[in-house]
This record gives C-alpha cells, structure tokens and sequence, in this order.
C-alpha cells in the first residue's frame, strides 16, 4: 500500500506507433502504469519489448500516438515542447545506459551543467553538485576527467548529475548494461539506497538480477504489460 493518494506518473491505454516507409511497427500497445511517489518499478522484458520506447514517454522524451499522460495530474499532451523540456530539466532526472558524460568537462562541471541551463546561482550549483557527490561517493574524483574513471565510477557520476538537480523521479534505461557484474550490483545498490531516502525510481532492464532490487515489477512483452509482481 502506498501512502499517497494521488500518482506521479498515470498512463491510461498509451500506445505508440513508429513509421518507417510503408512499415507501421507498434512499439505499445493500450500501457496503463501508474507511479506514485516513492515507489521503485522496474519494467523488464526481452530487448525489443518496447520497454525504452515506455521509458522515453515517461521522461517526456517522446509522446504517444495514442492514450493519456498525467504527470503529477496534469496531461502531457497539452505541454509544450519549451514546457516539456523545463519539466525535463526540473523535475526528471536520467540516468543513461552510455553514461552521456560529456569528455572535456571535469567530473564537477558534468554534474553541475544541467543547473548551469537552469540559470541557478553558482554558490547553490556548488551546494548540489557537492552534496550530490558525496551521497554517490565521488567527492574525491570532482576534478577528474571521464576518460580517467571507471565505467562504475562513471555511471556513479551519472547518477550525481540526475540527483543534483532534486527531481520527482529519476529514471534509468539499462544503468548496468555497460558495466560488468560487480559494477552492476554496486550501481543498483546504489538506487536502492536512493530508494530508501524516498526516491522515485523507474528503470528499464533486461535482465532478471537487477529487476529483482525493485518493489513493483512490471513484465512487458510485444509492447504490452503482461503481468507485474
């Protein structure tokens, strides 16, 4: 049982369709999920699923075709593109499978520059940045450069950056699938420690290890949930 009453995330019947040529490829098919604040989901399947597909309409990443959107009540579809990307910056944070660290900026500036785009005063930045790091265990490593850490060591760092910016819900697309076994856990454990102080998590994974570190988890299969435990 959740303590909230009203979800953040509500998809009703969502459906997306992708058009290649002549080809017409349903990538989801009638989705109802609901998220409330402070749950831990993790959609698995097979690759090709449609799972990164539910993932990006959840970050407002990408729209459906068909079927209803609330975030925090409001219906997406009635967004903005410019609002659309200031709930982005705001109120998501992504953690990407590839990391996404841009090479020449150090470990600091990395996590510090999406509150650079927010037009945030520098000693509040330093703030977040710092207290980020720390909660990640990378405060020793903010001057270093990507090519000078691990992939673990990265990823950690991808997460530091999603949590600077104190979103609602941060949500992950494959976050271990760059990473080897041990990496992986300690990844995972990580989020499951966010979890713990009251995160909201969503993560995509294929593979049954890590979709096990998640309360709620949601089967899907041919871009339709075919069960959830």
């Amino acid at each position: 049982m959740n303590e909230y009453a009203r979800p953040l995330i509500q998809m009703e019947r969502v459906t997306k369709v992708f058009h290649t040529d002549e080809v017409e490829t349903h990538a989801l098919t009638g989705v109802h999920l609901t998220v409330f604040p402070g749950d831990f989901v993790c959609v698995a399947g097979p690759s090709g699923c449609g799972k990164t597909t539910l993932l990006s309409i959840m970050g407002l990443l990408d729209m459906p075709t068909d079927g209803n959107y609330f975030l925090n009540g409001e219906p997406v579809e009635k967004l903005t593109l410019s609002q659309r990307a200031r709930i982005r910056n705001r109120e998501i944070g992504f953690i990407f499978q590839s990391f996404n660290l841009i090479g020449d900026l150090t470990v600091f500036e990395n996590v510090e520059l999406p509150l650079t785009y927010r037009g945030m005063r520098s000693p509040e930045r330093r703030r977040r940045v710092e207290a980020s790091l720390e909660r990640v265990a990378m405060a020793h490593r903010g001057k270093h450069y990507p090519s000078q850490l691990s992939g673990g060591e990265q990823q950690r760092v991808a997460v530091a950056r999603a949590l600077a910016g104190e979103p609602a819900v941060l949500l992950a697309d494959e976050p271990t699938g760059n990473l080897d076994s041990e990496n992986g856990v300690a990844v995972m454990e990580l989020l499951s420690d966010l979890h713990e102080e009251g995160a909201t998590i969503g993560i995509v994974t294929h593979d049954p290890r890590y979709a096990d570190y998640a309360e709620r988890r949601i089967q899907l299969f041919d871009g339709k949930i075919v069960g959830e435990e």
